[in-house]
């Protein structure tokens, strides 16, 4: 089997953490995991399958020996270091959102629209985790009977916004518990106990910024036609989003045979 040497970027961060595990509990083949974060992080250590791995500095000129760049570092470092990675070979697979909407670049979903890689220049871009999950099971339905609307509605775990909001949760759990005041800092309310239908930035058109992503990402990796009406919210969990979604159709179904196609559906449980 070939194997890859493979690079994390932003590998000491929340999503760069899990992207590492998950190497490690797929089994990928890899042959060098190669860590990266900023400057100040260099040197650091990651474990990976019972070792210690040193972590790189992230910046052009680093990507020389890496096969699979995955990105985990935000838009900005994207912007500037993903061309850098593909220009020395890498194939970059990007988790941030400087990319999902450039004609160029490829978003994907492996169980949706793998025929999109075909086009990569070597950035590829994976879609908003809300949209990822709506669209693993809308295609199969969309493929049986034409989605022609998607009302959802998100209920997102702290993760999403990374360590300090995981870090924020567990201290208001403390604080509450202790019976003292509730100390605020990432969120603009308290963040436990309680429902926050704001993630992102408000936008012109009275939807957050999020809530679009779910728009536009839909249009390009499933079908520019559907109609998404989006809702998102951040609630008090650790890990873990969940999502409602009504959808209407062109051709009538019943509901055993939207069964069925979810349970033959790639990344699907029933």
């Amino acid at each position: 089997m070939e194997k890859f040497r493979v690079a994390v970027v932003g590998a000491m961060g929340a999503v760069g953490t899990e992207m590492i595990k998950t190497l490690e509990q797929r089994d990928f083949p890899v042959s060098a995991l190669i860590p990266m974060d900023v400057a100040s992080m260099a040197g650091k250590t990651v474990t990976y399958r019972g070792e210690k791995v040193a972590v790189r500095e992230a910046k052009p000129g680093a990507f020389g020996d890496v096969d699979i760049a995955l990105f985990s570092a935000g838009a900005e470092a994207s912007r500037i270091l993903a061309p850098a990675a593909a220009s020395e070979g890498a194939i970059v697979i990007d988790n941030s959102s400087q990319w999902r909407m450039d004609p160029d670049v490829p978003l994907v979903v492996p169980e949706v629209n793998p025929q999109a890689l075909s086009y990569h220049k070597g950035i590829i871009a994976n879609p908003n985790c809300s949209t990822i999950q709506m669209l693993v099971a809308a295609k199969p339905i969309h493929d049986a009977f034409k989605i022609k609307r998607i009302v959802v509605a998100t209920y997102q775990a702290v993760s999403g916004t990374g360590g300090p909001a995981i870090a924020e949760l567990k201290n208001q759990a403390k604080e509450f518990s202790e019976n003292t005041p509730v100390t605020v800092s990432v969120y603009p309310k308290q963040i436990l106990f309680n429902a926050l239908p704001h993630i992102d930035v408000f936008l012109e058109n009275g939807y957050t910024k999020e809530e679009m992503k779910m728009v536009h990402e839909t249009h390009k990796i499933l079908d520019p036609s559907i109609l998404v009406s989006p809702t998102a919210a951040r609630i008090g969990v650790f890990r873990g989003h969940s999502e409602s979604i009504n959808i209407e159709t062109e051709k009538p179904f019943t509901l055993e045979q939207v069964f069925e196609l979810l349970r033959k559906a790639p990344g699907v449980v029933v």
